[in-house]
């Protein structure tokens, strides 16, 4: 009985929390789910787009969601603006010295936060992308020989121009893996954006004045509840043959790891969870697995990019329809 109030209390809160977001970010259902996902899971997203689709926005929605420790009430929002002349310490902080105690001390910079957006992380150099690496996969920074701990609370939303445009760094395998999606956001439709027109005004206002309905450890909570979510056997194991036959595709250069996999479970439990469920079902995998493996694969050319992993995914449903393990 308390487990089901517990489930009940977990699903109610997601639904609070996307109705609040949809007060600002129209006709962006799927991709508000993705990022819900990613938040769940305890990873981070990747959102790759063209400027003005919403995506800095979207950010700053789902920070003043969450109520938090921040001076106004909500979640600590940190935006940083990926630029060339950008530096490491930019982002995690330097020493500076106290005229008062005449000792150097640690003065953090924004990543010590709760929600951080990465605005255009692909026009900052490696040396700066790589500052996030750390931060991302074990929530710590590390100055010299301090380590300091980030918020038990820390979530990544990075944007990036398309790849083709002038003046980026593409992101090492490396720092793609630590981003447990990539979506693309995308344009709205025509009558969302036509809408859109008629009350920018009235979104604007919502902006400013948009409802704290989640606390901080409601979030948590939720974290908590999507690890709980129940993945069959089958499907655990629909995860490892896509994995494993990544790298050994003849049009795939560099597989998927090990750690993919298991960020794909996690992903599945959380997404599930959005969607107001607490089981896995075929279907997750099917609309999951472009957006959580994909971003980790290199090809050996476009043609095979498009073709590929999706060879291999209707493999593995068509394995599993055979199994009919949702009934």
């Amino acid at each position: 009985m308390e487990q089901q109030i517990q489930i009940d209390q977990a699903l109610g809160s997601i639904q609070k929390l996307t109705n609040n977001i949809e007060t600002i970010i129209r006709g962006k259902r799927t991709q508000i789910q993705f990022i819900l996902t990613a938040l769940l899971a305890k990873g981070h997203i990747l959102m790759e787009d063209n400027p003005g689709t919403g995506k800095t926005v979207m950010a700053k929605t789902l920070a003043q969601s969450v109520a938090g420790t921040h001076h106004d009430g909500s979640a600590n929002f940190k935006r940083i603006q990926f630029t060339p002349d950008l530096l490491p310490m930019d982002l995690i902080g330097s020493h500076i010295f106290d005229d008062v105690k005449k000792e150097f001390i640690f003065k953090k910079g924004p990543l010590f936060c709760n929600i951080l957006l990465a605005d255009e992380i692909n026009r900052a150099s490696p040396k700066v992308q790589s500052a996030l690496l750390e931060c991302m996969a074990e929530n710590q920074i590390t100055m010299g020989e301090i380590t300091y701990p980030l918020e038990r609370l820390f979530f990544t939303i990075a944007t990036q121009n398309p790849v083709e445009m002038e003046g980026t760094y593409p992101l090492p395998a490396a720092q793609l893996d630590r981003f447990f999606i990539k979506i693309y956001f995308g344009y709205v439709d025509e009558q969302t954006e036509l809408d859109i027109y008629r009350n920018y005004l009235g979104i604007q206002n919502n902006l400013q004045h948009i409802q704290q309905v989640l606390s901080m450890d409601e979030i948590l909570f939720l974290q908590d509840e999507a690890e709980k979510v129940f993945i069959h056997d089958e499907i655990v194991n629909a995860v490892k043959n896509i994995v494993r036959d990544t790298r050994k595709h003849a049009d795939i250069i560099l597989g998927a790891s090990t750690r993919s996999g298991i960020t794909f479970l996690k992903c599945l439990k959380a997404f599930a969870l959005v969607n107001g469920r607490t089981f896995v079902t075929e279907d997750d995998i099917q609309q999951l697995t472009p957006a959580v493996i994909d971003h980790r694969l290199v090809y050996r050319n476009k043609e095979a990019k498009q073709k590929a992993l999706s060879g291999i995914l209707d493999k593995e449903l068509s394995r599993l329809s055979k199994l009919k393990i949702n009934g």
